[in-house]
């Protein structure tokens, strides 16, 4: 898979919603009603980030989900890329980017999002063919108003920024016009999730998705 291709495929991706819940699942019994309730509620695109033990088997159980499109967060080598494609992952997210890890991501026709957090990165990546990437960490980078200045001189680039994004916050990155979605946890509460409270979360995720966005 091409830079380009990975870009546009992303770009669909992040075009479904206004936000991408992005989820660390410490129980894999709560995987497939989670996944199900923010499908219900209007989110079908899922990142799935590999900090537990058993993200892994998550994407597994997300993945039979109809309509829900499930993705790995958190890659970070080329044995990560191995083994979320294996878990029917559909594409990737990384908190940064390195050649060895796009070049894994190419070869396994796995559609990575890559993180940025500079203009130099943003620039380097464009210039491998990563037309959409992750501004990553948003609100430690300086929120808003660093987004918004990295996208006048590279207009070429859209974002999904990620990283302190809240539903106070969202509105303003959605506003950008080199915003195409945010990634956010907000939508799964971890008190929701323990007590599986499927309801609130699916409640959650229709506000989500009813955010507007330039």
């Amino acid at each position: 898979m091409t830079p380009q291709d990975a870009s546009q495929s992303n770009e669909a991706l992040c075009r479904l919603a206004p936000v991408i819940p992005v989820l660390v699942v410490d129980d894999v019994a709560t995987a497939r009603p989670l996944a199900e309730a923010l499908v219900a509620g209007g989110l079908p695109v899922l990142e799935v980030t590999l900090r537990t033990p058993v993200a892994l088997d998550a994407i597994r159980e997300m993945a039979q989900v109809e309509g829900g499109i499930v993705g790995a967060g958190t890659l970070l080598t080329p044995q990560d890329v191995a083994a979320a494609k294996e878990a029917g992952a559909k594409f990737g997210v990384s908190p940064g980017a390195t050649d060895r890890l796009l070049q894994a991501c190419e070869d396994a026709d796995l559609p990575l999002l890559p993180g940025a957090a500079t203009s130099s990165e943003a620039m380097r990546l464009l210039e491998r063919g990563y037309s959409v990437q992750k501004f990553f960490p948003a609100e430690a980078n300086g929120g808003v108003p660093a987004l918004k200045s990295i996208g006048a001189p590279i207009p070429q680039v859209r974002f999904c920024p990620t990283g302190g994004v809240s539903p106070a916050n969202a509105p303003d990155y959605l506003a950008l016009s080199n915003t195409l979605c945010v990634g956010g946890s907000w939508v799964a509460p971890k008190d929701a999730v323990a007590k599986g409270d499927w309801a609130r979360i699916e409640d959650l995720a229709r506000e989500a998705a009813d955010l507007p966005r330039s």
